[in-house]
């Protein structure tokens, strides 16, 4: 059954109408705004040039606020697997939640049915494949946090609506905090970078290093975000990289 969706649009889009094929991402945002009313008033405010395509209230309510044929103002500067300025090739969602400045609430259970009704609507109308379903932190992490460790990428993994591993978690663990060396630590770096992530330049790069790391853990092991590359996250990028 596919969602049902309420319009409120948004003046803050590009009006020039999108190929469809080429819109292959579908971005998770979470608002970071304490209420619901501020952040919705801010997406659909012509001064702030902040949109994305549909935002998920509270108690699961869907809201349409710029149709996915435009291009919204959701991801900024962004990159993943050599694409720049992912706007033109996805589809954004915000998700109300307060988010890591403020009290970063757990999502709501009506909040992640509608994600999935959400995102298996778009993926089948848009073509999209699951490992195209990305969080903000992925596609700026130097940015953003966004929608953080406490999203269920596992969960929506299960539907085949996210990618995730297909690794023992116990197994997992033992591996955790064992230190990689030179050729491991270089190894894993390329994984990212074949996974999608931006590659580290010379300039700041041990800044943007850490913060490419911390939005893996972000999104695929949530329950320890340190930025520090280890045997599990090694493991984890490898198996990522099979499917």
């Amino acid at each position: 059954m596919w969602p049902k969706i309420s319009t409120n649009y948004s003046p803050n889009f590009n009006a020039i109408k999108r190929i469809k094929k080429n819109i292959k991402f579908i971005i998770i945002h979470y608002t970071g705004m304490e209420y619901e009313s501020s952040a919705l008033n801010r997406l659909c405010d012509i001064k702030t040039k902040v949109s994305a395509h549909y935002f998920i209230k509270k108690n699961g309510s869907i809201i349409n606020l710029v149709p996915p044929i435009y291009e919204a103002w959701h991801a900024g500067k962004s990159s993943w697997k050599g694409l720049k300025s992912l706007n033109k090739y996805s589809i954004g969602v915000e998700i109300q939640n307060s988010g890591h400045d403020n009290k970063y609430e757990n999502f709501t259970q009506k909040q992640i049915i509608s994600t999935k009704k959400l995102l298996k609507y778009l993926m089948n109308k848009y073509k999209v494949k699951s490992k195209n379903v990305l969080g903000h932190s992925d596609i700026a992490p130097d940015r953003k946090k966004d929608p953080g460790e406490k999203f269920p990428w596992k969960e929506l993994a299960k539907s085949r609506l996210s990618q995730w591993h297909n690794l023992n978690e116990n197994k997992l663990k033992r591996k955790r905090l064992i230190l990689l060396n030179f050729v491991e630590e270089s190894n894993f770096m390329t994984n990212l970078s074949k996974i999608g992530y931006f590659k580290t330049l010379k300039q700041k790069k041990n800044i943007k290093k850490r913060n490419i790391i911390k939005a893996f853990q972000r999104h695929f092991r949530q329950n320890l975000i340190n930025g520090i590359s280890d045997q599990e996250c090694l493991m984890i990028s490898k198996d990522l990289l099979k499917s």
